[in-house]
């Protein structure tokens, strides 16, 4: 799949994050064509990752680091095979199919965003990512052009729901486990929450929801409440059974007053932000995994990160000290400030891609929307191996 294609994917996919937990957009209808019957999730290909498998997680995640004078040094990556938690993703809108909600056959599509998003968790713990019939793109574009679609927003809920229940019931055996998601995809996960895990006895054995590109209710100054009523936001590195969740934009490109980022309705309520980089809150260094593009000839070439020119070879380069973010609240919106740390005085590069781009026009209202996960993939990581240790810590005691 092109990489500039794969990148509006993820956009488009936004417009489903918020009602994908109960709200439905005026240009569709959310009648399905026919029921449909489950999905056997016993059976291998209903699942892009499972454990010990060669499959869409088993992939090329090494980095080239590159430092602010220039010097690129290599940076492999190992799964961990002897992992002590689990991670279940659920992937934002990625499907091209022609139909309404998508099939069970995975593309390069939903492959791809495994690699983006999910496939580095594995170093951490063992990476379970159900496929699932999710709404397409086709149905958002249709959707943004006024026409009418078919779309069964249950038969994706209900699919997340059955790959979940078969992962209980046959690989969980007592494990903690990380939940993530992204844009569709967390508002899926928000909506198992509240049904399956919020006040269950399954809450015990959550040790985050980490749920990226979306709007997460909570009251304003508290960190419980609003769309879970028992489980907080995560404040400490080892706080376990605990939520994060934030929608990020450039500093210097806030979000707009049409933006669907960062905001949510209910007097009294807010966006959840929690910067994975500082729990506690304030500015902080991001440790990013950006895309340097890839090998195949449908891609764009690589963006050129240093100059004079080198080759970098690898799928993701990391710029320590380049970005760092921070969780603001203002005129209304909250979300995760990332600023570019741009010195012209050096060989690095002074900007990153991640824009929506419409007309060749920045849409400032999507913000950084397309990168959420990788801006701070490393602290993501980072975090979910310090809370694997404070759960597995208090599981012993």
């Amino acid at each position: 799949m092109n990489r500039s294609l794969y990148l509006v994917s993820c956009a488009l996919a936004s417009l489903l994050s918020v009602s994908a937990v109960g709200q439905t957009p005026a240009t569709s209808s959310s009648a399905p064509a026919a029921t449909q019957p489950p999905n056997d999730y016993s059976k291998p290909d209903t699942w892009l990752c499972r454990p010990g498998r060669q499959d869409a997680c088993a992939i090329d995640l090494s980095t080239t680091i590159v430092s602010a004078d220039g010097t690129l040094q290599r940076e492999a990556f190992k799964p961990n095979a002897n992992a002590p938690i689990d991670c279940f993703y659920v992937y934002p809108t990625v499907s091209l199919d022609t139909t309404g909600n998508s099939d069970m056959n995975a593309g390069p599509e939903e492959k791809s965003v495994i690699r983006a998003q999910f496939a580095r968790f594995a170093s951490q713990c063992r990476t379970y990512a159900p496929l699932y019939r999710q709404i397409t793109l086709t149905a958002l574009r249709a959707g943004i052009a006024g026409n009418q679609v078919a779309i069964d927003r249950s038969l994706a809920y209900n699919d997340v729901v059955d790959a979940w229940n078969y992962y209980l019931q046959h690989d969980n055996n007592g494990r903690g486990v990380v939940l993530v998601g992204h844009s569709q995809g967390s508002g899926v996960l928000t909506r198992l929450i509240v049904a399956e895990i919020d006040g269950k006895p399954m809450q015990s054995r959550l040790i985050s929801a980490l749920l990226l590109g979306t709007n997460l209710s909570v009251p304003k100054g508290k960190d419980v409440g609003g769309a879970f009523k028992s489980i907080p936001l995560c404040r400490a590195a080892n706080q376990t059974g605990c939520a994060l969740a934030y929608v990020s934009f450039r500093s210097n490109m806030p979000p707009p007053e049409n933006s669907r980022f960062g905001r949510v309705q209910g007097d009294g309520m807010m966006a959840a932000c929690v910067n994975p980089a500082a729990l506690k809150g304030g500015r902080a260094k991001m440790h990013a995994y950006l895309s340097n593009g890839a090998a195949a000839a449908t891609m764009p070439a690589p963006r050129q990160w240093v100059l004079p020119a080198k080759t970098i070879d690898t799928p993701f380069v990391s710029a320590p000290g380049l970005l760092s973010g921070e969780c603001v609240d203002q005129n209304g919106f909250s979300y995760l400030s990332i600023t570019v740390n741009a010195d012209p005085n050096d060989p690095r590069a002074d900007d990153i891609t991640g824009d929506v781009v419409r007309d060749g026009k920045v849409a400032t209202d999507w913000g950084l929307h397309l990168i959420d996960a990788n801006v701070a993939m490393g602290d993501l990581v980072d975090l979910v191996a310090k809370q694997a240790k404070a759960y597995t810590k208090k599981k012993r005691s």
